[in-house]
């Protein structure tokens, strides 16, 4: 049995608040008996407005939202998987990086999202996340206290390739930090979570952004725990806070063997 926490949070354009936000959440983390902490995407920073955020990005190690997780990961003994932040590169190109950290504060793991939101929604809501951000090209598997964990952010959701990777790797959990629109986030966040816990059979672990943002933006919230077989373990509602809750990875093997369709993947010609 391991006991994890979510953090739900609205992020703003502050790196310096939301680290402290997160420098909050580790310490009743921490009190909780949680082993690992959980943000959502842009934790660090969520801002539409490229000029104003521009201030903020740079080598995300060198922002103070890292340093905040740092050294809450060391005050409390406990892992950070600090949902993501926006890093500039040496090219000059920003990317959407999430990173762990151990509860050391040192950094075990760092993941760039691949797949980027580029979509015109019926509400009228238009994204392109691609004129801000490159994508990433590898997939990130890291061991924490709480199991082997697969690394993806929000948009990721929708590619099961991503997730079946992961899973025939080993992962036993699989992170998904994410800023769901409420359009999509009310359609798809809860149908898709349980569809990769149960063709993956993996612990799915979903710390969400929720409510009015700085920037203009609206996100869904309902943080979720879904376990193996596609049980919903925690939903956070449209409530901001520290969750806690436990997973039990015998779950996973348990799951995998009672329907072992890793085992069953063939190759298959298109029409």
């Amino acid at each position: 049995m391991a006991r994890i926490a979510l953090l739900q949070m609205t992020s703003g354009i502050s790196p310096t608040e939301n680290g402290d936000a997160l420098a909050h959440a580790a310490r009743t983390a921490a009190d909780g008996g949680a082993q690992m902490l959980f943000a959502p995407e842009m934790a660090g920073l969520l801002d539409r407005d490229r000029a104003r955020a521009t201030a903020h990005v740079g080598d995300f190690a060198d922002s103070p939202y890292y340093a905040a997780a740092v050294t809450a990961a060391r005050k409390n003994h406990l892992w950070i998987h600090a949902g993501s932040i926006p890093h500039a590169g040496a090219d000059g190109k920003w990317r959407n990086r999430s990173f762990v950290l151990d509860d050391s504060g040192e950094c075990a793991a760092i993941y760039d999202k691949i797949h980027l939101f580029d979509v015109d929604l019926a509400s009228g809501e238009s994204w392109r996340e691609s004129n801000a951000y490159a994508a990433g090209d590898r997939a990130v598997m890291v061991d924490t206290p709480v199991g082997k964990l697969g690394m993806s952010i929000c948009y990721d959701l929708r590619f099961g390739e991503l997730f079946h990777a992961y899973a025939h790797a080993g992962a036993e959990l699989i992170a998904v930090p994410a800023a769901f629109t409420r359009p999509t986030g009310e359609a798809h966040w809860e149908i898709l979570l349980r569809a990769r816990a149960i063709e993956t059979g993996a612990w799915i672990i979903a710390p969400a952004q929720n409510g009015e943002h700085a920037d203009g933006r609206t996100t869904w919230g309902h943080s979720l725990v879904i376990d193996p077989w596609g049980r919903v373990m925690h939903d956070s509602g449209e409530e901001n806070g520290v969750a806690i809750v436990d997973t039990d990875l015998s779950l996973v093997a348990s799951a995998r063997a009672q329907i072992p369709q890793l085992q069953h993947r063939r190759p298959f010609a298109l029409p």
